[in-house]
């Protein structure tokens, strides 16, 4: 029976209206966005007042080349990952197309909405199609392919298109290093940043992948403001490094809370958990009148998915909600 559930996670509207209680009390689990986000710089007011201009942009192609460990001119931003989703299909005449799944559904919904004819595929190994699409590490299961095995799938005429909106945690399996032709790396800026809502991420490919994917996406993509806070970001290792490890612990301390609530990890990354149960439909409306939305799937119904909570608070919260 269909559960009518929202395709994307962050819908505290739809909570609010299917369960009757007001936003402002909902303890949001339902995404995998960074619960500690970067904090802002100070912004001149040139970034607000002004287009985006050619400097602005190269301070932050530069820096993240330098944090994703590839070339500048290799680099084109966008206002978030989802653009360069829709923008990408239109490049490329209608034909077959393969996705490594379950996975982050607009992959599929954006490649058919183009005209492609798209496949579901469960390993790479099956893949024959002239553009291939997977997500790594995998949204929602944490699914991993080793470089070496995506590479093998780079072939003379065909597009391989890496999907590492959740890589900034594992670096060792980013390919973002290993660019070749016929190959494009996507890459999120809010999720690991927990700025979801400045809309900022990237493509990385060759100058002739990236040039009519710039054409798709018009003049001044990005904002001046994303542009600064971007450049900022990705320049402070510091941060990073130190929120990659942060990360891995409070996953951890997540994974215990589920389990003592008899729920099974299943997978997941650092940003977010999987997690099986027998009755994960009543689970998630149980939750959902306590003021706790996760993600719940149409098509798996006995999986459910939990991002990071922010504070130990929220840790309390959810385990009693469990119990």
């Amino acid at each position: 029976m269909a559960l009518g559930l929202p395709i994307h996670g962050g819908d505290l509207a739809g909570a609010e209206a299917r369960w009757g209680r007001p936003a402002a009390g909902w303890l949001d689990l339902s995404t995998g966005i960074n619960p500690w986000p970067y904090t802002l710089p100070s912004l001149p007011a040139e970034a607000w007042t002004r287009l985006p201009g050619g400097a602005e942009d190269a301070a932050l192609r530069a820096a993240a080349a330098r944090r994703f460990g590839t070339d500048p001119a290799q680099i084109l931003a966008a206002p978030g990952t989802s653009a360069l989703i829709q923008a990408l299909p239109r490049t490329r005449p209608p034909g077959p197309v393969a996705v490594v799944g379950p996975t982050y559904g607009e992959h599929a919904r954006a490649w058919a909405a183009a005209g492609h004819t798209v496949t579901e595929i469960a390993t790479l190994d099956e893949a024959d199609a002239p553009v291939v699409v997977v997500v790594n590490p995998n949204n929602p299961d944490g699914r991993v392919a080793a470089p070496a095995a995506l590479l093998a799938r780079v072939k003379p005429g065909a597009l391989l298109v890496v999907d590492e909106a959740f890589g900034d945690m594992a670096p060792a399996l980013s390919v973002a290093p290993l660019l070749r032709p016929g190959m494009v790396v996507l890459r999120s800026f809010g999720k690991f940043y927990g700025l979801a809502g400045l809309r900022l991420g990237f493509v990385l490919g060759l100058p002739e992948i990236l040039a009519p994917v710039a054409a798709q996406l018009g003049p001044w993509p990005v904002s001046g403001p994303a542009l600064a806070v971007g450049a900022a970001a990705l320049s402070d290792d510091a941060w990073g490094d130190a929120m990659i490890a942060r990360l891995a612990q409070w996953s951890e301390r997540l994974d215990g809370v589920l389990a003592a609530g008899g729920l099974t990890v299943t997978g997941g990354t650092s940003l977010f958990r999987l997690a099986s149960h027998p009755q994960a439909a009543s689970l998630y409306d149980l939750l959902g009148r306590a003021g706790i939305l996760v993600r719940a799937f149409e098509n798996r119904p006995h999986l459910l998915r939990f991002g990071l909570p922010a504070h130990e608070a929220d840790l309390v919260r959810l385990a009693q909600a469990l119990t």
